[in-house]
């Protein structure tokens, strides 16, 4: 469906099962922070002192650069949760990722498949602990400055400001609690008696569903969506941005660029250049170069061994 089908926020109505993750991504969010307790040429925005609006933020490539899941998958394999062939299936969804600019559902699914089997039968303590110290190694230093300095904007401004994403809510959370955001609405993972079965609940907070959970999150803060803003690298996530008065584009792929330029949305791009793929690497070499890295780092750690 072409991108001005997201225009309105239920003409591409969502499923039940969006909904339902929608609606828990949203208590679960809440919970964590209740527990926890502008830029030069736009000093408009965010208005100063105005609770009744709050920020809410793409994760992959607009706040950090790369997949969370991919990384979190990293420092799992370190920890020895999972095998080499797993790991080399990481780095191809994440080689993907990178080299193409856009989030794949089939990739994301794969990755998000493969992560909900390696956690199965461990511990939500567990995973969380382990989330503090993947952040510290893998992820502090890939977040964007210019989009945490947004952030910080709407944090200086007296809002509220939500990470909004496909990855674990645990880890999140995590990011969210470095970062000094008020909390994070992600994909909820099941558990029973605090131990995870290896399923979902609902769905994975992709798409339509990430529009339902920061709907359901406003409902209940009580946010006037209209003086909301939102901010996404992804053609994926229009109808979330289409649910707020203040939409921006962040290092954003060729199909969400376009869409924002037809509303006169406001764009950022962080990057140093435009996508890695068009600046002189072919994605074929880019990729053989990831895939040449990782075979590197298997064969090194197997001669470890």
């Amino acid at each position: 469906m072409a991108a001005l089908g997201w225009l309105t926020p239920r003409r591409r109505s969502a499923t039940a099962r969006s909904v339902l993750a929608g609606e828990a991504s949203a208590e679960a969010a809440r919970k964590t922070s209740q527990e926890a307790v502008g830029t030069t040429a736009e000093p408009q925005f965010p208005v100063q002192g105005d609770d009744r609006a709050a920020a809410f933020f793409d994760l992959d490539n607009t706040v950090m650069q790369g997949a969370a899941l991919f990384h979190f998958g990293r420092g799992l394999y370190k920890r020895k949760f999972f095998e080499t062939r797993e790991l080399a299936r990481f780095a191809w969804q994440q080689a993907w990722f990178r080299l193409a600019g856009v989030e794949d559902p089939e990739h994301m699914q794969e990755a998000r498949d493969s992560a909900l089997s390696i956690v199965k039968g461990h511990r939500v303590a567990e995973l969380q602990s382990i989330g503090e110290e993947i952040y510290d190694e893998y992820m502090a230093e890939r977040i964007w400055p210019g989009t945490r300095a947004l952030a910080q904007a709407h944090l200086d401004a007296g809002q509220k400001v939500w990470l909004v994403t496909a990855a674990p809510v645990e880890i999140a959370q995590v990011i969210a609690r470095r970062l000094g955001l008020t909390g994070a609405l992600g994909t909820v993972a099941e558990s029973v008696d605090g131990v995870y079965t290896g399923k979902l609940v609902g769905e994975p907070l992709h798409g339509p569903a990430k529009a339902e959970a920061v709907r359901a999150l406003a409902a209940a803060e009580g946010l006037d969506l209209g003086r909301c803003a939102a901010y996404s690298d992804s053609h994926n996530d229009i109808p979330m941005l289409s649910l707020v008065g203040h939409p921006y584009a962040i290092n954003p792929d060729s199909k969400l660029r376009k869409h924002a330029r037809e509303l006169d949305w406001r764009l950022r791009d962080y990057r140093t250049g435009r996508k890695a793929a068009k600046v002189g690497i072919p994605a074929a070499a880019g990729v053989g170069a990831v895939a040449g890295g990782t075979a590197a780092a298997i064969a090194l750690h197997r001669r470890r061994r």
